[in-house]
């Protein structure tokens, strides 16, 4: 399967046969980069936020997700994962729902606004992940680079990609993706286009890939 990234949390995720899904899209008045022009079989929203919740920039949708669930979907199983922010007592915290998609036996995680590192309970709740979109530019309460590291390290995925940080399409302010890649011990890595992958090709020790996004 593919995965694509159009900037700020929005990915696309493809395969041959299955549903197509569209995560987090934004609208880019707010978030910045160019207008979304995608068309996928499934739409996920993490939160409420114009940077995560502009479905109606995506044609062809049959399905939006905006909550916790179990959901199969043209051949895909998604599990919706309700995750608090600041703290479990917080009643102005934002709701944020992660997703967990399982494609043929490689799950993809898209961890949304996740603003606090999870439990062991709660990671143990995802079971495997192969694959982690993380945010990881939070500056004021969303997930900072120090904290994403620690959660890549709680979820042991064979492959990291960062999201939701600072590029120069962005008008949202965030934190550089050059911070998370110190904390994870790492200076430049390459950039890439796209990721492609199998079960077979599914690294045993974690490997950050970092994508382009794309324009459309």
């Amino acid at each position: 399967m593919e995965i694509t990234w159009y900037g700020h949390s929005c990915f696309r995720l493809t395969e041959r046969g299955m549903a197509t899904i569209v995560t987090d899209p934004y609208d880019h008045d707010v978030a910045g980069y160019e207008p979304l022009k995608l068309k996928a079989d499934i739409v996920t929203v993490s939160h409420d936020a114009p940077g995560h919740n502009f479905v109606q920039a995506v044609k062809g949708k049959s399905h939006t997700l905006t909550g916790p669930g179990e959901y199969e979907i043209g051949n895909v199983f998604i599990t919706g994962v309700q995750t608090n922010g600041y703290g479990k007592r917080s009643s102005d915290e934002p709701r944020n729902t992660l997703y967990v998609f399982d494609y043929n036996g490689v799950t993809i995680a898209h961890l949304g606004d996740l603003r606090r590192v999870p439990s062991q309970t709660e990671v143990e709740a995802l079971g495997t992940v192969h694959v982690a979109l993380v945010p990881v530019g939070g500056i004021s309460g969303g997930l900072n680079a120090a904290k994403a590291a620690e959660v890549v390290s709680l979820l042991e995925p064979g492959i990291v990609i960062p999201m939701h940080y600072q590029t120069p399409g962005s008008l949202i302010k965030l934190a550089p993706l050059s911070k998370f890649l110190k904390e994870m011990g790492l200076g430049d890595v390459p950039v890439q286009e796209s990721l492609k992958v199998s079960p077979s090709t599914i690294p045993e020790e974690t490997h950050v890939i970092v994508l382009s996004y794309q324009h459309i």
